[in-house]
């Protein structure tokens, strides 16, 4: 971390006051929330986060992948109660509210996407108690709770699922779910061409009672995931359960896993393609980004409305354009929405400035934020997306694109792990891999994909918090995927107090974020900036990027405040490093 006072050449009487506020502001921050009692004598009422409206359109949220963020028991996976006792290093970094992904009771066929029972916790993760648990402790540290919700798909032990296998051809209980007949001669070919977005085919057929073959039914992912019919009213009811359940417990809202996905184009027609998984996020498909999804994120967002605290909704929605991702977030449906055409962006700084204008552009069009992300649990980390440009440049990038995406007008998401500079993990040997794309094969039964890469494994380790022991701090027994042997200097215990650290980087900058007035959610404009560099006004701040493999100098925008790589100055100039960021107080 890189302060006015810390660079070379600086003006002989810089002002240090706005280091002193932010690392007072983060001291006093984290000693507070190092030292709160985590106990299980919790208030008889549930405790909550100060009321603040809106509070989503600025809020920094921290997605936690829960099998690999810290482990209580030993078994080497992570759970709740590791979470629970991890969460002052949240509260002290300096984020708004935690996304958990799923914990419920699941065979774990995609890492619990696959959900068995939405109202209970799997053993794996713990209890009902260390939910509620969780929830509490993390309101009294100050932090909101968003968990996810997976509405597309049940996993095939669901109850429903297992009577729609019982049940006969067009019986009801078979219209909670897509089942068809086959086409051919003796129904022996899928009902259409739709490919999984894991590989392979989108349908499997069934078997009858009778040991004869039976019908077709629908997964978009793994055969392990079949596809629920929202055109039935026992699909809408249910899930209109499972939320209020989970709001009654106490949490803020709901990350809504496939948002994008829940409605199906009528009569399920061909796409006339293959690699259909790469045509997401380019292109409506009879699939995903249906028109019809709209009206089930609106019932949603009167439900949540009808709950007290603004619990919000989150949308995973893969939009061909940011002006479709817009509708999923205007006033009546719901609060945000990811923001994939900016994790998706290369690192060039036209690329960057367009996607930000369209992306502003799209949400301010219906009122909303727009939310900025750079990994989550599907992709390859930025830290190793963005190290083309030789070594060390990728944690040179992810550094400075975490400055920028804070210094963007809405909210921000960060993935577990990136506030340490975690590369992805890329010699995973292939008997340890657990995603499921791995183990598809293509259409045409030969080997390769034609859906994902089956990679996503690389950016789910478990987090490192210690320089030593079996797992680097992450349990007392081990972790279910193997970490590197560097990862001890990038733990959180090696990097905590060391200026340089890209945590400490992280705590100062989320610091400042809550001082400053001018960053989080309000109005921004563009700097005249040379070409390769970016350069934006918030109020009272000024941003500058460096894309470049060269430094460059510009004048002075104002006070230093924080950057991403040490600073030097010039006679009124100063010049700023390759790869790299800076705030600056105007």
């Amino acid at each position: 971390m890189t302060c006015a006072h810390s660079t070379t050449g600086a003006p002989s009487k810089p002002t240090s006051a706005p280091c002193k506020l932010f690392r007072k502001a983060l001291q006093s921050c984290y000693v507070r929330a190092m030292t709160q009692e985590l106990t299980t004598s919790l208030p008889t009422e549930p405790v909550r986060p100060s009321e603040s409206p809106g509070w989503w359109r600025d809020a920094v949220i921290y997605q936690v992948y829960v099998r690999s963020f810290a482990d209580s028991d030993g078994d080497g996976i992570g759970d709740l109660r590791g979470v629970r006792e991890r969460l002052p290093h949240l509260a002290g970094l300096g984020v708004d509210a935690v996304w958990l992904t799923p914990f419920y009771a699941s065979p774990q066929a995609d890492g619990g996407y696959d959900v068995a029972d939405y109202r209970t916790v799997d053993p794996l993760f713990g209890t009902l108690g260390d939910a509620d648990d969780l929830v509490r402790t993390a309101h009294e540290l100050g932090l909101r709770v968003i968990v996810d919700v997976v509405p597309n798909h049940s996993s095939d032990q669901h109850p429903w699922f297992r009577e729609a296998l019982a049940d006969r051809p067009g019986g009801a209980a078979r219209t909670r779910y897509h089942f068809r007949r086959g086409r051919g001669v003796h129904g022996e070919l899928p009902p259409n061409d739709w490919e999984s977005v894991f590989g392979g085919p989108a349908w499997t057929r069934t078997t009858d009672p009778d040991g004869t073959p039976g019908e077709w039914y629908l997964h978009l992912f793994a055969p392990e995931q079949p596809d629920l019919n929202w055109d039935s009213s026992e699909v809408r009811a249910e899930f209109d359960s499972v939320l209020r359940f989970w709001l009654d417990l106490g949490v803020d809202g709901f990350r809504i896993d496939v948002a994008h996905g829940m409605v199906k184009a009528a009569g399920l027609p061909d796409i006339g393609r293959t690699e259909q998984a790469k045509l997401i996020g380019s292109q409506v498909l009879p699939f995903f980004d249906q028109d019809g999804v709209h009206e089930i994120h609106r019932s949603w967002r009167r439900l949540l409305d009808s709950y007290p605290g603004d619990r919000i909704g989150v949308a995973e929605a893969w939009a061909p354009t940011s002006e479709r991702l817009a509708l999923y977030v205007r006033p009546d449906e719901l609060h945000q929405a990811f923001n994939f055409q900016f994790l998706k962006c290369p690192w060039d700084a036209a690329a960057m400035r367009q996607v930000i204008d369209e992306s502003l552009a799209a949400t301010g069009s219906v009122g909303a934020p727009t939310t900025w992300v750079l990994s989550n649990h599907d992709v390859v980390r930025h830290t190793t997306r963005y190290a083309d440009g030789g070594p060390g440049r990728g944690l040179a990038r992810a550094r400075a694109a975490a400055l920028l995406t804070l210094a963007l007008p809405g909210s921000s998401y960060l993935y577990q792990g990136e506030e340490l500079g975690l590369p992805e993990v890329t010699d995973l040997p292939d008997e340890l891999r657990q995603d499921p794309a791995f183990f598809r094969t293509s259409a045409d039964g030969q080997d390769g994909q034609d859906g994902q890469d089956g990679f996503r494994d690389g950016c789910r380790v478990p987090l490192p918090w210690t320089r030593s022991g079996d797992s680097y701090g992450f349990g007392p027994g081990g972790s279910w995927l193997p970490q590197p042997d560097a990862w001890s200097g990038l733990s959180v215990e090696a990097q905590t107090g060391d200026p340089g650290s890209t945590l400490e980087l992280y705590r100062g900058a989320l610091a400042l974020r809550r001082e400053l007035p001018g960053l989080g959610d309000g109005p921004m404009s563009w700097l005249q900036a040379p070409a390769g560099v970016l350069a934006l006004s918030r109020p009272g701040l000024v941003c500058t990027l460096n894309t470049l493999a060269e430094e460059v100098e510009l004048p002075v925008p104002g006070r230093a405040l924080l950057s991403s790589a040490p600073l030097s100055y010039g006679a009124g100039t100063v010049r700023i490093p390759p790869d790299s960021c800076a705030w600056w107080a105007i």
